[in-house]
């Protein structure tokens, strides 16, 4: 093999890694941020289908967060923005049983949104 050849396969490598790396800590922001909107929810002994939801919801949503191609000029805005945007019909449902919980599911989704957003521009995974 030549040293081109080598070049072509070592970089090919580092692009696997990178796209492992980047895989790995959208997954772990996901979880972090699941974990930190069902805590309270598991401390009021809510409903295991309503924490699994919650759950699912902010573990995903760090996939969607760094593929949207909006507002990429304010970073630290894109997170909150879009998770808040996506959390309205949870939060209509939500509402028809309990009124109360409105705004704290509304500012539960922009501040984790926020933090996913941000943690995902200093990570370079936007």
């Amino acid at each position: 093999m030549t040293s081109y050849q080598y070049h072509s396969i070592l970089k090919v490598v580092l692009l696997e890694l990178n796209i492992f790396r980047n895989l790995l800590f959208t997954l772990l922001i996901g979880c972090i941020a699941g974990i930190i909107d069902i805590s309270p929810m598991i401390k009021m002994k809510l409903d295991r289908y309503a924490i699994s939801s919650a759950f699912c919801f902010y573990f995903i949503m760090p996939s969607i967060i760094f593929n949207v191609n909006l507002f990429s000029d304010l970073w630290w805005l894109k997170g909150g923005l879009i998770t808040f945007l996506l959390s309205i019909p949870t939060t209509i449902i939500i509402s028809k049983a309990d009124k109360r919980s409105i705004i704290p599911v509304t500012c539960m989704a922009i501040i984790l949104g926020t933090c996913i957003g941000i943690a995902g521009h200093f990570l370079g995974l936007m």
